[in-house]
């Protein structure tokens, strides 16, 4: 059975496509009330009273969040949430005109002060399948192990700190950005590079 924020989403997504796609006003006007009722099935506790889907046009997909993976023999690249307090891989929401390796190597750029080259895939996942706390957007997870190419690590106004930790030392992550099953999962791809990327 689909949970309440499963048929939220995927009322917000129907109604999306009905905005998008009809042309006839009286149509328009049920699909903007299904876009409302959406918001209100999540308007459920003190934490999202005021919940509402954002107005969006085109046909609705999946968000896209982009990781770097950089190993140094058997430490991993980590940052520091200011956030959350909090340590993940970094990366973030993919940019528009910007390919896959781009995005990462920018982010990466931006938020350890390390120039990087992505050389494979790990993982293509949906985060909600792969046990990450729920979201109200779909999101998939791309998981791109990286090289090491040059630089000195620089904090910003995300980022508190940046280290390399031991595989087998990992600090407290941040549950919505980084499990410790999909670093494990990196690990073994940079351990041997002929595995075949992984998808849930």
């Amino acid at each position: 059975m689909s949970t309440l924020l499963e048929l939220s989403r995927e009322l917000a997504a129907l109604a999306q496509t009905g905005l998008t796609y009809s042309r006839d006003p009286f149509d328009q006007e049920r699909f903007h009330r299904i876009h409302t009722i959406a918001g209100e099935l999540l308007q459920t506790n003190d934490h999202c009273s005021d919940f509402q889907w954002p107005q969006e046009i085109g046909y609705p997909t999946p968000k896209v969040d982009v990781r770097g993976v950089v190993f140094n023999n058997d430490q991993i690249l980590l940052v520091k949430e200011r956030s959350s307090q909090r340590w993940t891989l970094p990366g973030g929401w993919a940019d528009v005109n910007k390919t896959l390796r781009e995005n990462v190597e920018r982010e990466c750029l931006e938020e350890t002060g390390y120039e990087v080259k992505a050389t494979s895939i790990v993982s293509i996942i949906d985060m909600e399948r792969a046990n990450y706390p729920k979201s109200p957007h779909s999101i998939y997870k791309i998981l791109l192990l990286c090289q090491l190419v040059r630089g000195t690590p620089a904090t910003n106004i995300e980022i508190s700190d940046i280290t390399f930790y031991p595989i087998d030392q990992l600090p407290e992550l941040d549950p919505f950005r980084a499990s410790k099953e999909g670093i494990l999962q990196a690990y073994e791809h940079f351990l041997n590079p002929q595995l075949p990327t992984y998808f849930n």
